[in-house]
């Protein structure tokens, strides 16, 4: 298998005379070249091995430091007493008992991601034994709930995905018997004060690492962390917090939350996480670049004609359309989503492996953008209709959203990087609900063959407009295949598209672990290669603000496309416009 040893992060008051040992840089993916493919045991054993170390590690290498905490820092968790630290490594080095342990609470542990997600992605990482031999689970929001009612709740969604090499059934119970539950309010010291003292009971003494997950709406972020960081940080360990998006609005609201949060926390111990960059063909992105001499040489405006990011699905709000509506399409996949992948997609060569070297390539990226015109723009939303008798309801339909909503459910855009690579060619991104299909994708279509010898003899068909495409299918059924053009067996010269497959269900025997998954386990080692920076951020909302801002202010009106459909029909024009088709409309897809 590949390389894959971590890279960890410290509380903010060890950050002097670091060391970076390059032998802990996390490799870019779980892909190996055996045919076993995706193999979790390494990396967890390793993870183990050297939670003690987090606690004491600066930025993204491995180092111990004496440093004293800053004299101004007030509400930040508190510093590592450098000698029991000291002495707490020299222990777990000569083989001492397990002194550490991971607490990890979940803050609005009542809402549907934290049910749905969280929970069974940290019984999916306990299973698989990438958990500390000493974690406790905490449960907090705002509903009265016991310890043995959260367990109910959790335990109708936990499932043995994972090839059972143990009893589903008891590893389950151990699992339940870790969680606990804390009724209180999330802008509340008194109630956070509760929740440290219960922690620490479970921590008994051990060296205190504690990470929060905020699955709360965001008008509350800065309360529970304030709450948080004065009141149940981590003692002797660090303490990490991962928010959720959306992380604002507009450049204007989002620099607010930035700011206000970074008045408790430093910027490393900020994980704004991004569920797609966590998804294993997204993390192969720049393994298939950059480890395959065959791509690399072909990645620019010499060889690429255009990049298309696709993303649908095939269902509505659905009842959600009271917190859609206040976002739209563009704030909720488009700025984040699709817009993060671009960065890692068209990024240049980072130094290393290293989490600030792939986010620095990342930012350059973003800050090269070209501003996003509203002619290359196109804004839908979907409306009720009826198919095979069965009557699908329009967006405005949804009894949260206002009749008279003109949110887009649907966009449609050209986007252009102003750089010596990508000079001139349209990245195209599309998003929308309640389409033909459910599927994240990217397609690279190359540029046609100049002077084409079998133009004249292909057997009808336009070589020009089947050119090669490279698929990268997120989701479903997740895959790469390049389109090639070849010959049809025969005494003729006919020529179709074929494909080159690698349809992971066919040549991995594992399963592919679910985002959440790898990301949850980042954050607890301290990796933050799949989070994004304060940087990122202002970088990808200084991109849309003015976008949004214009269609907002001129209350552009969307164009309806039904239910199930295609989307709207400007979308094509859109294409057309930059000699662009779009990939997901062809037979074969």
């Amino acid at each position: 298998m590949s390389s894959f040893s971590t890279s960890f992060s410290s509380p903010p008051f060890l950050s002097n005379h670091s060391y970076r040992d390059p032998s802990r840089v996390r490799s870019l993916s779980f892909l190996s070249a055996s045919p076993q493919g995706l193999n979790l045991d390494d990396l967890c054993v390793r993870s183990q091995r050297k939670l003690v170390q987090s606690s004491v590690a600066v930025g993204d290498g491995a180092v111990i430091t004496k440093s004293s905490p800053p004299a101004d820092k007030k509400d930040g968790p508190l510093s590592i007493p450098s000698q029991e630290a000291d002495k707490l490594l020299i222990e777990e080095s000569n083989g001492g008992e397990q002194k550490s342990t991971v607490s990890i609470t979940v803050v609005g542990a009542s809402g549907d991601l934290a049910k749905k997600k969280i929970f069974p992605a940290l019984f999916a990482l306990y299973y698989e034994g990438c958990l500390p031999q000493h974690f406790t689970i905490y449960g907090y929001a705002r509903s009265k709930m016991t310890d043995a009612e959260l367990r109910d709740m959790v335990s109708k969604t936990l499932t043995c995905r994972i090839d059972k090499r143990e009893n589903c059934g008891e590893k389950m119970e151990e699992f339940l018997k870790r969680c606990f539950y804390h009724t209180g309010q999330y802008d509340s010291q008194e109630h956070f004060v509760a929740l440290d003292k219960k922690l620490k009971e479970h921590e008994g003494g051990r060296l205190s690492n504690r990470l929060f997950y905020l699955s709360i709406p965001p008008n509350i972020f800065v309360d529970a962390v304030k709450c948080a960081s004065s009141s149940a940080s981590s003692v002797t360990g660090w303490t990490r917090v991962i928010v959720e998006k959306p992380f604002g609005r507009d450049s204007k609201t989002s620099s607010a939350l930035t700011k206000s949060l970074k008045q408790y926390l430093q910027e490393d111990q900020i994980f704004r996480i991004d569920h797609y960059l966590g998804k294993e063909l997204v993390e192969n992105l720049s393994v298939l670049r950059f480890s395959n001499l065959i791509f690399e040489p072909l990645w620019s405006r010499q060889y690429i004609q255009n990049v298309q990011f696709i993303f649908s699905e095939d269902f509505g709000t659905e009842g959600r359309g009271g917190y859609f509506d206040h976002y739209g399409i563009i704030r909720d996949i488009m700025q984040n989503h699709l817009l993060q992948i671009l960065a890692l997609f068209a990024m240049e060569t980072p130094v290393s492996l290293d989490a600030e070297d792939i986010r620095n390539e990342k930012v350059k990226v973003l800050r090269s953008m070209r501003p996003i015109q509203l002619e290359d723009v196109v804004i839908g939303q979907y409306k009720g209709t009826t198919k095979g008798g069965v009557t699908y309801p329009g967006y405005t339909d949804d009894k949260t959203v206002p009749k008279d909503s003109l949110t887009p459910t649907f966009a449609a855009a050209a986007l252009f990087i102003d750089n010596a690579r990508w000079d001139g060619v349209p990245f195209l991104m599309k998003a929308g609900k309640a389409l033909h299909t459910r599927s994240a994708e990217i397609r690279v279509q190359f540029r046609h063959v100049p002077g084409n010898l079998y133009n004249r003899n292909s057997g009808g068909t336009n070589l020009d407009r089947t050119t090669n495409e490279l698929v990268i299918r997120v989701q479903p059924d997740e895959g790469i295949y390049l389109k090639i053009n070849n010959k049809v067996p025969g005494l003729g010269m006919r020529l179709d598209q074929s494909n080159l497959n690698l349809l992971y269900s066919d040549r991995y025997s594992k399963e592919i672990p679910d985002a959440y998954e790898r990301l949850l386990l980042d954050a607890i080692e301290g990796e933050r290669r799949l989070f994004i920076r304060s940087d990122e951020l202002d970088a990808a909302w200084a991109l849309f603000t003015p976008l949004l801002k214009e269609i907002e202010e001129k209350k552009t009106i969307p164009e309806f496309y039904p239910y199930g459909s295609r989307g709207p029909v400007g979308a094509h024009y859109l294409a057309a416009k930059h000699n662009v088709q779009w990939g997901d409309l062809s037979l074969d897809q």
